[in-house]
C-alpha cells in the first residue's frame, strides 16, 4: 500500500508522513513548484530525513491562470487564494497518485490551525476542488473529520490518527520529540502570495501585464520597486547579489542603468516607452542609492541587457530622501 503526501517540509507534513508510515504505508511525497512557493534545500533534507522520495513539480503554466487569476473562493488577507490553491494541489497530486500505483493522499493540515482556510467548511471545499474526496486523510485531525475511505476499507487504522484542533502547536512539539524531527521551519510564511508587500507588487504588475510570465515574474522578489512615469516599474538593487540577479532578469526590451563614477545599485526599467524625462526621473531614484547621492550631479551609465559597452551616460541630480517617491 502507498500514499502521496503533499510535502512541504514543515513540521506539519513531517509528522503526517511518519504517523502514516507508522501503519506500515510507504509515502511518497510531493511538492508543487511556482514563482510564488516550492521546494527548498530544506525540504529537500526534510524527506530524506523521514526516508521518502520527494518528487517536485511546476505547476506555474496552469497554476498563475486557472487558480492565482481566477480563484472561485477568492483570496485571503492578500493575493492568496488558499482554498483553490489546496484544492488544485491535490487535484494534481491525485493524478499522481494514479501514476505511481498509490491508493490515497495525505496533507498536514490541521482543523482550525488557519481560521479561513482550514476550518471544516474549508476543507469541504478543497475535497470538491481536488476531485478526490473520500481519499484524502489528514492524520493530524482524522478523527475530527467524517471517515475517509483508506479508514472505510481498513486500509489505515482510524484510531492511530489524531484530533489536534486551532493554532495551537505544542501536541506537534511534542510529537516531533518522540518522532526524532529536531529541524523544522516556523509555521509562518512559506507563500509569496501571503506576504502584503509581495502581493502589492504583483497586483501592480498584474494590472499592467496581465499575460506576464511565471519567469518574468522573478523580477518581483528582488530590490526596491518604484511605479515611475506612465506606470512605468523602476527595480533597484539593494546588494551586490540582487543587483547580479536583476541584470539575469532583464528582458531585451528593459533598459539598465547603474551610477558610472561611484559603487552603487543596479537599476531595472520596464514597460512602455523609455523617454528622456522618464530615463532622467528613474536614474535620478538609482543616484540617490548610490556612493553619489550627496554629490550636486551624478553620471548615470544607461544600456540595454547584455549590451553594456553600448552603453550611453546622462548627468542627473540625485533625488534627496523626502523626494523619493514610496517604494511598492
Amino acid at each position: 500500500m502507498r500514499a502521496i503526501s503533499l510535502f512541504s517540509g514543515g513540521l506539519d507534513s513531517q509528522l503526517a508522513v511518519m504517523l502514516i508510515k507508522n501503519q506500515g504505508i510507504e509515502v511518497l511525497g510531493i511538492n508543487f513548484v511556482t514563482p510564488f512557493f516550492g521546494a527548498s534545500p530544506a525540504t529537500i533534507q526534510a524527506a530524506r530525513d523521514r526516508g521518502i522520495e520527494l518528487v517536485t513539480m511546476d505547476i506555474s503554466d496552469e497554476y498563475i491562470p486557472g487558480v492565482l487569476r481566477n480563484p472561485v473562493y477568492g483570496y485571503g488577507k492578500n493575493l492568496n487564494p488558499c482554498i483553490d490553491c489546496h484544492g488544485f494541489m491535490l487535484h494534481k497530486a491525485g493524478d499522481y497518485m494514479k501514476q505511481a500505483d498509490a491508493s490515497f493522499l495525505i496533507t498536514g493540515e490541521v482543523v482550525g490551525q488557519r481560521p479561513m482556510s482550514q476550518n471544516k467548511s474549508a476543507l469541504n471545499a478543497v475535497d470538491k476542488i481536488s476531485g478526490y474526496r473520500g481519499f484524502i486523510v489528514r492524520p493530524l485531525s482524522g478523527k475530527l473529520l467524517p471517515p475517509s475511505e483508506p479508514e472505510s476499507r481498513g486500509w489505515i487504522n482510524r484510531e492511530e490518527l489524531l484530533d489536534i484542533n486551532g493554532r495551537s502547536r505544542h501536541v506537534q512539539m511534542e510529537l516531533a520529540e518522540k518522532f526524532g524531527i529536531k529541524d523544522y521551519p516556523s509555521p509562518a510564511g512559506g507563500c509569496l502570495l501571503t506576504e502584503r508587500n509581495f502581493a502589492r507588487r504583483l497586483q501592480k504588475v498584474l494590472d499592467r501585464d496581465a499575460e506576464i510570465s511565471a519567469e518574468e515574474m522573478e523580477i518581483l522578489k528582488l530590490g526596491r520597486h518604484f511605479i515611475v512615469g506612465d506606470d512605468q516599474l523602476l527595480v533597484v538593487g539593494r546588494n551586490q547579489a540582487e543587483n547580479q540577479k536583476i541584470q539575469l532578469n532583464a528582458r531585451p526590451q528593459d533598459l539598465l542603468m547603474k551610477a558610472a563614477d561611484r559603487p552603487g545599485p543596479l537599476g531595472l526599467l520596464r514597460y512602455g516607452d523609455y523617454d528622456e524625462e522618464l530615463i532622467k526621473y528613474a536614474g535620478s531614484i538609482v543616484a540617490r542609492y548610490s556612493d553619489a547621492k550627496n554629490l550636486d550631479s551624478a553620471r548615470i551609465k544607461v544600456f540595454k541587457p547584455g549590451d553594456e559597452e553600448g552603453h550611453s551616460i546622462i548627468e542627473v541630480i540625485p533625488l534627496k530622501p523626502e523626494e523619493t517617491p514610496a517604494a511598492v
